[in-house]
């Protein structure tokens, strides 16, 4: 092989594994990955940026997660219910959140506390909290 072509060969491996490390992580048959992807300070605010992907059976009608985020002494500082639904089968979805008054700077640790509400296929669903696979992009573990 030619220098030349050694070089766009390793060039192309690097962009693949580039590709490979943002993509979003895939939910495991059965599982609704939620990935706490970024928080981005806005005014007077963090938003937080959640990547859902649905690997279940289940088109969810109403998912609302109890979303609890601590600061970096271990303290609450905010308390949320959060609407991550509709939820098609298969679907990956964005859901996009402000907590007012907190820092992003200030969340230490994300916690999935619960599942409130969970509905799909015409009815409530049980054990949603167990179908749920939290991870995070960010310094702040995201845990339930």
């Amino acid at each position: 092989m030619t220098r030349q072509v050694i070089t766009k060969a390793l060039g192309l491996a690097a962009c693949l594994g580039a590709a490979a490390a943002v993509a979003p992580a895939q939910a495991a048959d059965g599982m609704v990955s939620v990935e706490l992807n970024k928080l981005e300070a806005t005014n007077n605010a963090c938003r937080a940026y959640l990547v859902l992907q649905n690997g279940t059976s289940h088109a969810f009608e109403s998912l609302k997660l109890d979303v609890v985020m601590f600061d970096a002494d271990g303290i609450v500082a905010r308390r949320l219910a959060v609407e991550a639904a509709p939820l098609s089968t298969g679907k990956t979805s964005l859901k996009v959140f402000d907590v007012d008054g907190l820092a992003c700077t200030e969340v230490g640790r994300v916690l999935l506390n619960d599942v409130l509400t969970c509905t799909g296929d015409g009815g409530a669903l049980d054990g949603c909290i167990d179908m749920i696979e939290p991870a995070s992009r960010t310094d702040a573990p995201f845990v339930k």
